[in-house]
Parts: C-alpha cells; sequence; structure tokens
C-alpha cells in the first residue's frame, strides 16, 4: 500500500478544523433560519427583486453549509473504506487491490474538495465576497491579440459555467478581421471576485499564427482586469446631525405665501459641503423634503463616482505588452500554460481553455495570502 492513509486522513481533518474555525457554522446556520423565516413570508412574493433576492441567498447558504457538513461524512465514509480494503487485504481477499483503488480515488477527490474549502478562507479581503465584472483587452499582436482575448473570455466563460455561476455578458466589441476588441461580463456569485481577482493581469499566448499565411510563430497579449460588483442603492440614508438646515425668505415673483414667510430651505450636507437650496415650494415642509431628495440624489452621485475611482485602483494599470505578463499559455513549439507568480504550470492546454482554472486561482490566492502575511510581519518587525 503506497498511500499512507492514516496520514492523510488526519491531515484532512486537520484542514477540516482549520476551515471551521474561520467558517462559522453557527453563524451560517442562523443566516440560514432567518433567510427561511423570510422566506416563508406570505407576502413575499409582492417585491420580486427582494424574493429573488432572498431564495438565492437561501440557497447559496445551504449550499456551503452541506458542503462543509458533507465534507466529514465523505471522510468518515473514506475512513470506513481504507478499513474495508485492509481487512480484505489481511484475510487474503480477491477484492482489496480494487477496494484500496477506490479508496486512493476519493482520496484524490476530498483532497481537492477540502483544499477548495480551505483557499475560500484565505478570501477575507473587503470585496472578495461579491459578484466580479470582467474586462478583457486585446494588446499587442493584432488579430491573434484578438483572437487570444476571445479564447479568455471563453476560458472564463465556462469556468463559471462548471462552477454553476451565473453570467451576463454587459459589452463586446469585435475586432475586424477576428476575436475581440474587449469584452466586459458579470460573473454572479459569492466570491466570484475573490477567485477571479488573481486573474488580473497580462496574459501571453504564443502559437503558430492561424491567420498569417506562412505558418509563423506569433506571440500576443490580452490584458484581464477584475473588480468588484459594488452595490449601491436608488437611496441613501443621512444622519441628521450631518445636516445643517437653514430657513430664509423667498425672493423674486411668487404667490401669496411665497415672499412672506420664511419658507425657503438651504440644507448643507456637512461632511461633503455640499450645498442645496429650495424655494419653489409653498411651505417650509415641502422645501425641506424637495431639498432632502435633490441632496441624497448628489450624495448617491458621489457615492458612485468614488465606488468608480475605488474600481479603477483596484484594477490597477494593465498594459497588455512584453514585460508585464503574469501567464503564458504556449502551444508550439510545446503545449504548457504557466502562471509566472505562483511557477503553477499544466501541460493540457486544451483543458485550460475549456475552463479548467481552478488551480491556477488557487494557486494565486495561496500566492497572494502568502505576500500579505509577509508584508504583515515585515510591518510587526519595523
Amino acid at each position: 500500500m503506497a498511500v499512507d492513509f492514516s496520514q492523510e486522513l488526519k491531515d484532512l481533518r486537520a484542514t477540516m478544523d482549520s476551515v471551521r474555525g474561520v467558517i462559522d457554522l453557527a453563524r451560517l446556520e442562523a443566516q440560514i433560519q432567518r433567510l427561511e423565516e423570510e422566506a416563508a413570508q406570505p407576502n413575499l412574493w409582492d417585491d420580486q427583486e427582494k424574493a429573488q433576492q432572498v431564495t438565492s441567498d437561501l440557497s447559496r447558504a445551504k449550499a456551503e453549509y452541506d458542503r462543509i457538513a458533507g465534507m466529514d461524512s465523505r471522510i468518515e465514509d473514506l475512513e470506513v473504506l481504507v478499513e474495508m480494503a485492509q481487512e480484505a487485504h489481511e484475510g487474503g481477499g480477491q477484492d482489496a487491490e480494487a477496494t484500496f483503488a477506490e479508496a486512493e480515488r476519493e482520496l484524490e477527490s476530498l483532497k481537492k474538495a477540502v483544499g477548495e474549502l480551505e483557499v475560500r478562507t484565505l478570501l477575507s479581503g473587503e470585496y472578495d465576497e461579491r459578484a466580479a465584472v470582467v474586462t478583457i483587452r486585446a494588446g499587442a499582436g493584432g488579430v491573434d491579440a484578438a483572437d487570444f482575448a476571445e479564447m479568455l473570455m471563453r476560458m472564463y466563460l465556462r469556468w463559471a459555467e462548471r462552477h454553476g455561476y451565473p453570467t451576463k455578458v454587459l459589452d463586446t466589441s469585435y475586432a475586424e478581421e477576428a476575436g475581440l476588441k474587449s469584452a466586459t461580463f458579470e460573473v454572479d456569485a459569492p466570491y466570484a471576485y475573490g477567485h477571479l481577482s488573481v486573474e488580473g493581469g497580462t496574459h501571453r499566448l504564443v502559437r503558430i499564427s492561424p491567420f498569417d499565411n506562412q505558418g509563423r510563430r506569433q506571440t500576443s497579449f490580452a490584458a484581464v482586469e477584475v473588480i468588484p460588483l459594488i452595490e449601491s442603492t436608488d437611496h441613501i440614508e443621512i444622519p441628521e446631525n450631518e445636516l445643517k438646515v437653514d430657513v430664509f425668505r423667498s425672493s423674486g415673483p411668487g404667490g401669496q405665501s411665497v415672499n412672506t414667510t420664511d419658507s425657503a430651505v438651504r440644507m448643507t450636507h456637512i461632511p461633503t459641503g455640499i450645498v442645496v437650496s429650495m424655494q419653489n415650494e409653498k411651505s417650509q415642509i415641502q422645501n425641506r423634503a424637495a431639498a432632502l431628495r435633490v441632496m441624497q440624489s448628489r450624495l448617491l452621485l458621489l457615492k458612485k463616482a468614488e465606488e468608480a475611482a475605488a474600481k479603477k485602483e483596484m484594477a490597477g494599470d494593465v498594459k497588455a505588452s512584453w514585460g508585464d505578463q503574469m501567464r503564458s499559455y504556449v502551444l508550439h513549439p510545446y503545449q504548457m500554460v504557466k502562471d509566472l507568480r505562483t511557477e503553477y504550470e499544466v501541460g493540457n492546454t486544451s483543458a485550460v481553455f475549456d475552463g479548467d482554472i481552478d488551480g491556477f486561482i488557487e494557486a494565486g490566492i495561496r500566492w497572494r495570502r502568502g505576500l500579505e502575511r509577509t508584508a504583515q510581519e515585515e510591518a510587526a518587525r519595523a
């Protein structure tokens, strides 16, 4: 028996203990109970958008809970299978070898599943839980780069499809001869940003160009930009202590009461200095309400502008050219996909372009977490 099942099972249990230490199952149970109560309300579907959000959140929370709870059951089943194989081996049973082989296959499957759960615990950034918006742009390399951009888009959409994540293509700009100048799509799933954020950067393709009639080797580039889908509302709550309200008498032509009472309102948002004046309504109450609506709209626009600036900063400046690539896809003279940051590499390029990129994503998340830990340790020593 080449595999040390005893040690492997011990390692799996230790990893699951650390996963449970980060993912609070009690909190998850409480969330499921709350969502189930909301879903049971008779008037839930009066607001279809909210109802869909509740049922979607409930489905995802249950799936995550079942995934973690089910892992313990799978480890116990594997332990039983190993015991059966050992007993058959000691008793000289003919099926011992087949049972050990089955146990090895289940062990590999379990290690992959537990590893994915462990990676989830490393996603603790402010926006990691959010959905993701991915933009791919063709870089240097002409028509080959445009074709490469389309290959990458299909790769990520297939990855999302493999995981059952809903996607929505938001924008596509087609190149003249073939492929895409750029494309933007949304991956609407919890932690989509946390996972895909490590895919941001310059990707390089080396192959015999299908667009070159002389069959020459071509190097082309594409830029991948990943940003979180920042939620915004159509209403901004403003604490009373952040508002300064002055009243004054309206000026200019008006009706019977407009110019004779202090009905006009000047509202100042103290943190931002935004000022809104309103005097068109007849009463101070009406002008105050109108000013508040305008102030809320102004603050919403300001919030969106700040979010856009934050997204741009997170996305960084990706040039898509020589010297700054983070991953190479080589189809000629050999076949290999290699991440230049993590050294993770795969020889099956067809599988990668068909969406099998979990290994790259996991390696990228662990690499990023390692950099964060190093930076924290250096800061602590300073």
